[in-house]
């Protein structure tokens, strides 16, 4: 835990007892302040009781003796529209904030040169996370990582001089943090996203900006229009590309990256054969990584050794195990059409298992990548919308539930003549027909896959 001890004495009123709510609230108390907290969910207002939480209906505080909101990242601060405590607390001249700022403030005050990595990007960011966090402990650095990748930020050990925190920030989480100035600012991408909570895709780039806009070194993904204007108008001190030539920064170069400095490439760092990085957007991601990486002090063999070594994250192109030449490939993070392109996008030849709850726009976009898919297998709510939308394109199996799909996925790549058939869960859809979440969807496929005879997993 990180006290936050730059608010002792102060009465602070939280809103939002979810995992990092709940964190936050003890951290403060931890530090010496006096937490006034509440929840819509009763059971969460009884679960941070039992804590040692103070809690309390805001509606009835006495806003005047109050020096700070402390607004949970998934609760509104401007749009739709405000949430009824940020009215309050406006009301009564209360400033409001989220647990990135108070560990901002708590990094300054406590140790203001402490390495901190700070990552944001529409797409991208938690992989890009885990990799830097892999990356930098793999050297034997100190390393805390968390924020949005899972681990509230304020449950993560202070900072010190020699521990380095890497950490994945939401919009939601910009959007709250006023003084946020890391050591390196990483910014991947933009695409729409989340313009429900922020109104325009201009107010959405601005938030995400910040992350960058006072780093010591920014890292900036130039690729889409959004963020070239960003990495311009901030003066990026670390382009990142895989798409264009760029003079100076990281770009893609075949099946590596380089680094550029007046338009010559003086290092390489390849990632052919690295199962786990595989495809044009996880070249972006190690790009960013291996700046990141660079700006903390690492060398390129430690990078080298830290890139070879990565694991992936669970549930996003996750290579669960191989039987024979099949290769088995958990991306049950993949909700959305968007999401699984980057899947297929990154396999010759693909037996697809795909469906759930559908989202607007359904897999039509994906029709690019159709040419990939050796057989579709159909599961979930969403199978009829996609058998018409792949009919004539693709075969299609309708198998109904999962363990029907991993079973005739399995068999029939087993037949396919392929050098590398790959059996891939990208469902493009929410789980939430079957499923209570994409993590227990992407469990069940791990396990049916780990019960096939001859499977070996990946790096066993």
């Amino acid at each position: 835990m990180t006290p936050v001890t730059s608010m002792a004495g102060r009465h602070v009123a939280l809103f939002g007892l979810g995992g990092s709510g709940l964190a936050t609230a003890l951290a403060l108390q931890a530090g010496g302040a006096r937490v006034t907290a509440w929840d819509d969910n009763a059971a969460k207002v009884a679960e941070a009781s039992a804590r040692g939480v103070g809690t309390g209906d805001l509606r009835a505080l006495d806003w005047s003796g109050v020096d700070a909101l402390l607004l949970s990242p998934g609760v509104p601060l401007t749009h739709p529209e405000p949430h009824w405590t940020v009215g309050l607390a406006h009301a009564a001249g209360v400033e409001v904030i989220g647990d990135v700022e108070l560990f901002c403030r708590e990094r300054a005050a406590i140790a203001p040169g402490a390495p901190f990595v700070a990552i944001t990007g529409t797409n991208g960011k938690s992989t890009t996370t885990a990799l830097v966090a892999h990356i930098l402990r793999e050297a034997g650095l100190d390393v805390q990582m968390g924020g949005n990748i899972g681990t509230a930020i304020l449950s993560l050990e202070p900072p010190s001089e020699g521990r380095v925190h890497v950490v994945e920030c939401s919009s939601y989480q910009i959007d709250l943090a006023p003084s946020l100035k890391p050591t390196v600012g990483v910014h991947l991408n933009l695409s729409p996203d989340h313009l429900d909570r922020h109104g325009t895709m201009e107010n959405y780039a601005a938030i995400k900006e910040r992350l960058v806009a006072r780093a010591r070194i920014a890292v900036v993904g130039v690729d889409d229009d959004y963020s070239a204007a960003i990495a311009a108008r901030i003066r990026a001190g670390a382009p990142v590309s895989v798409e264009r030539t760029l003079a100076d920064g990281f770009m893609r170069d075949g099946t590596g990256v380089v680094l550029m400095r007046g338009g010559e490439a003086v290092e390489r760092y390849d990632l052919a054969g690295i199962g786990s990085l595989r495809g044009a957007h996880n070249a972006q991601n190690a790009a960013a990584a291996i700046a990141a990486a660079r700006v903390v002090g690492l060398d390129r063999a430690a990078i080298e050794r830290g890139l070879r070594t990565f694991p992936g994250l669970a549930h996003r192109m996750e290579q669960v195990g191989r039987i024979g030449r099949v290769l088995f490939v958990n991306d049950s993070k993949a909700t959305n059409a968007d999401s699984t392109e980057k899947a297929l996008s990154s396999f010759e030849r693909v037996h697809w298992i795909l469906g759930g709850k559908a989202k607007a726009g359904g897999i039509a976009p994906l029709a690019p990548y159709f040419p990939r898919v050796a057989k579709a297998y159909l599961i979930g709510e969403a199978s009829d919308a996609f058998a018409a939308t792949l009919d004539g394109q693709v075969p299609v199996e309708r198998c109904g539930t999962l363990d029907v799909a991993v079973a005739r996925a399995a068999a029939q790549a087993a037949e396919d003549g392929a050098p590398e058939p790959v059996v891939l869960l990208s469902p493009a859809c929410a789980s939430f027909d079957q499923f209570p979440n994409f993590e227990v969807r992407g469990d069940r496929f791990r396990s049916l896959v780990r019960a096939l005879p001859g499977l070996v997993p990946v790096g066993g």
